[in-house]
């Protein structure tokens, strides 16, 4: 199991990416950005996953991953109004993901934790909780890129790029 916790991690850190390189081709006022009414800012979506990820990390193995202290509501409540204050959440949360989620190399991957009151294995739960990142990290990314058009860098291969990357690859 030791090679599906690293890859994991390795996945949590593409997502890590994607969202940090977003952020960084932003400015601040972009940051605030609601592209349609009841659609949420990067810095919404930065406030909910560092909400979401200090509930389910914390004491990942031994309480349920939705704390009793979280206010997920207030999550998507526009508070934030630096870029400091957004990348501080964005750094805290995922220092904390890629702490506990070296700690699991040493777990019983069948071992339940609880999430909302109901079972997970071990792998079920990071399964969860990459594909919600994973999630977020693509609407900041589709923020990015309306926010940008032109100017946009892309995180992947470009469009129109396709052949070039993959003969780059080949070597």
């Amino acid at each position: 199991m030791t090679s599906y916790f690293s890859s994991a991690i390795k996945e949590f850190r593409r997502y890590e990416k994607i969202g940090r390189m977003t952020m960084e081709q932003l400015s601040d006022r972009d940051l605030f950005y609601e592209p349609g009414e009841g659609v949420n800012s990067i810095a919404v979506i930065v406030k909910h996953l560092h909400g979401n990820m200090k509930s389910r990390w914390t004491d990942f193995l031994d309480t349920d991953g939705e704390k009793e202290w979280r206010e997920r509501d207030g999550e998507f409540e526009d508070t934030l109004k630096t870029r400091e204050e957004i990348n501080k959440l964005w750094e805290n949360g995922w220092n904390l993901v890629f702490k506990e989620m070296e700690k699991l190399r040493e777990s019983v991957p069948e071992q339940k934790v609880i999430i909302r009151g109901e079972e997970h294995t071990i792998v079920e739960a990071v399964n969860r909780q990459l594909c919600h990142y994973a999630y977020h990290a693509g609407q900041m990314a589709q923020i990015g890129k309306i926010r940008l058009g032109e100017k946009w860098e892309s995180l992947s291969i470009p469009r129109g790029k396709s052949k070039e990357y993959n003969e780059k690859m080949k070597g």
